[in-house]
């Protein structure tokens, strides 16, 4: 099956242009690999909510997607600005249309707040590079979106906000001692989205270079004593993506097949277009292909 998905990257141009110059990819770029990874001959499309020329989905347009995937993004989701009411009325839309949706970061947090919950700053400061044991809770012990996950893991993390209150129709699914709400599924006016405060869709060689360019910033919050040590653990990463068998990186950096093996990384992902996404192509008679 080749489902037709939908990937909605909020990221700012200029913020998008900064992460390119930092030789990142674009989040919306890291999605469609991924996705189409996991559903090879999958369609995907990409939009912009951000750019104010863009053009999003409406009605049946919207509803003919499968899935609509959400990336990260820097912005904040309770400002009150253009770009991120508009991407809200966005999510809203898809949640009525009935498309499953799914997304990391910034994802988890617009469905949340789509849904009627609230988002604030996490008062333990920015959570950065790899987040540490996040435990399913009882209800994720027992749901699609973790069949084949290990109770405790490690994930590719980069946030300042923090899920505070879900919505009435919603499950928190995962939590640690940083972040409460490291995932959650949502169901809200017939439609379902599972989100994630992490990043399944990085790898090492991204998250290098998202912190590189992050540096100067996680360098005043005390990631790093100077600008040589973040560059410094930069190469870290980035050695470690280039020979996955250093064994000796591996131990430095704390890090384990939770990070290193792409199928663990990506289980969630994976058994959102089995347990969502194809069954709406079933739903629509679309099978063929």
């Amino acid at each position: 099956m080749k489902p037709r998905l939908l990937v909605v990257d909020g990221y700012t141009r200029s913020a998008r242009e900064e992460l390119v110059a930092g030789g990142a990819s674009m989040a919306a770029d890291q999605y469609v690999r991924m996705l189409t990874q996991q559903a090879p001959g999958a369609e995907c499309d990409v939009v912009f909510p951000s750019d104010p020329d863009s053009e999003l989905p409406a009605g049946a347009a919207l509803a003919d997607y499968d899935g609509v995937a959400w990336t990260g993004c820097s912005l904040t989701v309770f400002e009150d600005n253009a770009e991120v009411t508009r991407q809200i009325a966005f999510a809203q839309a898809a949640f009525r249309a009935g498309v499953p949706g799914f997304g990391s970061c910034w994802a988890a947090q617009i469905a949340v707040v789509a849904a009627g919950g609230l988002c604030r700053a996490n008062p333990n400061g920015r959570e950065m590079g790899i987040a540490r044991k996040i435990q399913l809770t009882p209800e994720g012990r027992g749901h699609p979106l973790y069949e084949g996950k290990a109770g405790v893991f490690d994930a590719f993390i980069s946030h300042v906000d923090e899920i505070t209150h879900v919505p009435s129709g919603s499950t928190v699914l995962a939590g640690n001692a940083f972040t409460r709400v490291q995932s959650v599924s949502v169901i809200w006016e017939g439609g379902h989205f599972w989100g994630l405060q992490y990043h399944p869709e990085y790898d090492l060689r991204e998250m290098a270079r998202l912190t590189w360019c992050r540096i100067d910033k996680l360098k005043a919050l005390g990631f790093f004593r100077d600008r040589q040590a973040g560059e410094d653990y930069v190469a870290l990463l980035e050695a470690l993506h280039q020979d996955p068998s250093r064994e000796d990186l591996a131990w430095l950096l704390g890090i384990d097949d939770d990070i290193l093996n792409e199928d663990v990384r990506r289980t969630e992902v994976r058994n959102w277009i089995d347990r969502l996404v194809i069954p709406t192509m079933i739903a629509k008679g679309r099978t063929g292909g």
